[in-house]
């Protein structure tokens, strides 16, 4: 059991210039007994009101160096305060701020919410086990309007998808992946190399890009950089949930469409997942 949707914004100040953090937060408990569930016995309880103000109480004392330590620090107040808890997980998602920028210039106390991704992470922590620490982003939405197709595919009599070897590459990612043993880590540097990784893997070189013979391929260009060059990475699961784009056919209208006016198939999605590890 547990509280969700714990919502807030940490406000840190050095001198003018400020500093924010806006974040949601999801904690669950597992206790060492049943009882509340089996005889209705609160005794062991901790009421999810409690949860929310020490969720509270330790932004404010800590602050929010980055999302995993902030999930970890939950973590372990609850296994060090709370002899009755045997589990406790910590999801915690940030809003996209960005620090503003005029002619340059960084603003020093106004931002902007980017919709370029949405950081998140979770921490685990079962008595006398290991502590467990997941982080990842999820709605990123990618585009390349070349170098992507889809052909030699198998075919049958149900089958009425064209080949194509010019298409847009269009989706949704989500991207999860763990660490292993949690020692001084800068999550904060590791997660914007991970972020660096799957648009360089995604788009290909600026000036040419790379093609891509499939949403699949794609996945597993992702994960294969991102294990090749981030040593703490151990884990790392792709989801890309795809968006097609139909050409219009603008005949009646007198026009001819070379791929220059497209609407997107609204349903049903398309999707590719896979979780790579090392050995």
């Amino acid at each position: 059991y547990g509280k969700n949707t714990i919502k807030f914004l940490r406000l840190h100040r050095e001198g003018k210039k400020h500093f924010v953090k806006e974040v949601e937060v999801c904690a669950h408990l597992r206790l060492t007994s049943p009882q509340e569930y089996l005889e209705g016995n609160n005794c062991l309880v901790i009421p999810t009101d409690t949860i929310k103000n020490i969720v509270l109480v330790l932004a404010k004392k800590n602050g929010i160096p980055s999302l995993e330590e902030f999930a970890i620090d939950i973590c372990n107040h609850f296994m060090t305060t709370f002899c009755q808890v045997a589990y406790v997980k910590a999801y915690v998602q940030e809003v996209p701020w960005q620090r503003l920028h005029e002619d340059g210039v960084p603003h020093i106390h106004s931002f902007i919410c980017v919709p370029d991704g949405i950081r998140f992470c979770e921490a685990e922590q079962c008595r006398n086990g290991p502590l467990l620490v997941f982080a990842g982003i999820k709605d990123l939405k990618l585009m390349k309007a070349t170098q992507s197709g889809f052909e030699g595919f198998y075919k049958n009599e149900h089958t009425t998808l064209p080949e194509r070897h010019d298409r847009i590459l269009c989706g949704e990612l989500f991207c999860k992946w763990s660490y292993g043993e949690c020692k001084d880590f800068d999550f904060n540097c590791i997660w914007k190399k991970i972020r660096e990784c799957i648009l360089e893997a995604f788009a290909g070189p600026p000036d040419c890009g790379e093609y891509s013979p499939s949403y699949q391929k794609t996945v597993n260009c992702i994960q294969m950089l991102v294990l090749s060059r981030v040593s703490q990475v151990q884990v790392i699961e792709v989801v890309l949930n795809n968006t097609f784009y139909n050409v219009v056919d603008m005949k009646n209208l007198g026009l001819t469409n070379d791929k220059e006016v497209l609407v997107p198939v609204e349903a049903p999605y398309g999707s590719c997942a896979c979780t790579l590890g090392r050995k």
